[in-house]
């Protein structure tokens, strides 16, 4: 028999190419001992995935604010930046009131396939900006955080925010999602990717809330759900800017998610999270692990549709192995919430902001070599 494909989507033979899958570079299988090189040579292998350009070193942001609005408790402004050397972008700032440095948070968007709206979908748009946004994300909110803003309450709680689109979201689309396909092959022509761009211009972001004077450049931290959390473990794991990072709702190992009827073989909005060539050295909790030993959240719903328990469990051994070999077991936060599905709820956040309070709001949490002290 000739072997076609599984599916119309996978090659007959996809478990051999998967089976071969040993992640070499992983902390686990890697003949480096010395944590720091491990991570140093792993991330130079993540580096070259990304497909991007070599960095001409620090470049300048030349910030702009665009409008301001008073809101209780906080200050929230528009601002454009340059967000890569290709363009700039726009996105919500809100400061506490108050004396600085604060603690920040920057809060990356999930995909959701809604592409009307990006940065809206963490930081509640402003009376007169664009109504329709304001409609959209309040119905996303209702859908997928039990009707809160998480930026809008991490800045009551005294953090500075940052909230910026991503390519082909909000005002950087909006994205069909028939197109997304489209968008990575001219991408991949021309010698980049969505996910390799994405996670360049999240390390920038990062960058540059940590470079504001209204915040404590040693207390900025990632928050994500969906592919937002994809990111903000992706993030921590690439930049020193990032001095803790919580998840929700994006974790797996690469071979549990890798089957028939999941998600991701769908094609389409895996292309943001997907690095060609990348898991011939590292699985997927093999690249989280890279910030290790800063602090870090990770939560799953037992009821996601879009990733297993067992791909999840998986996962989360893998992490937790990597944080004690570190005497760091205590700054690794894993935890299913059976009863939920593919959702960041209140309860969950609940969780998430009394553990960014723990490693943020009160401690300098930016070196990933040196313990932060909690008080």
């Amino acid at each position: 028999m000739i072997p076609g494909l599984t599916l119309g989507v996978l090659p007959a033979f996809y478990e051999r190419i998967r089976d071969e899958l040993t992640f070499p570079l992983s902390w686990e299988r890697s003949t480096a001992r010395d944590f720091p090189a491990w991570r140093a040579e792993a991330r130079a292998v993540v580096g070259e995935a990304l497909l991007q350009p070599p960095d001409p070193g620090p470049e300048p942001f030349h910030p702009v604010t665009v409008d301001v609005c008073e809101a209780d408790g906080y200050t929230a402004r528009t601002v454009e930046f340059d967000l890569s050397r290709y363009g700039r972008a726009r996105g919500s700032l809100l400061v506490p009131h108050g004396t600085g440095p604060f603690p920040a948070v920057l809060v990356l968007h999930d995909h959701g396939a809604e592409f009307t709206i990006g940065r809206e979908k963490a930081v509640r748009p402003r009376p007169g900006q664009a109504p329709d946004r304001l409609a959209r994300a309040t119905a996303w909110a209702r859908r997928h955080y039990g009707g809160r803003f998480v930026g809008d309450e991490l800045a009551a709680r005294g953090y500075a925010v940052l909230a910026v689109d991503t390519l082909g979201w909000g005002d950087r689309g909006p994205l069909a999602y028939e197109d997304q396909q489209a968008l990575a092959a001219n991408l991949l022509q021309l010698g980049t990717s969505p996910a390799g761009l994405a996670a360049h211009e999240d390390i920038r972001a990062a960058a540059f809330l940590a470079s504001l004077p209204e915040v404590d450049e040693r207390r900025v931290g990632a928050l994500g759900f969906s592919m937002g959390a994809y990111r903000a473990w992706q993030l921590s794991a690439l930049s020193d800017d990032i001095g803790a990072a919580a998840a929700v709702c994006w974790m797996t190992g690469l071979k549990e998610m890798m089957v028939p009827g999941n998600n991701t073989l769908r094609g389409q909005s895996a292309y943001f999270m997907l690095h060609p060539g990348l898991h011939r050295h590292l699985d997927i909790p093999d690249v989280a692990s890279l910030a290790a030993p800063k602090p870090a959240l990770f939560h799953a719903g037992g009821r996601d549709h879009l990733f297993t328990v067992a791909g999840v469990e998986t996962a989360y051994a893998k992490l937790r192995a990597v944080w004690e070999s570190q005497g760091a077991g205590d700054r690794l936060t894993t935890e299913v919430w059976p009863d939920t599905g593919h959702a960041f709820t209140p309860a969950m956040q609940d969780e998430v902001y009394a553990w960014l309070d723990t490693w943020l709001a009160r401690s300098p949490a930016r070196s990933g070599d040196d313990r932060p002290t909690a008080s």
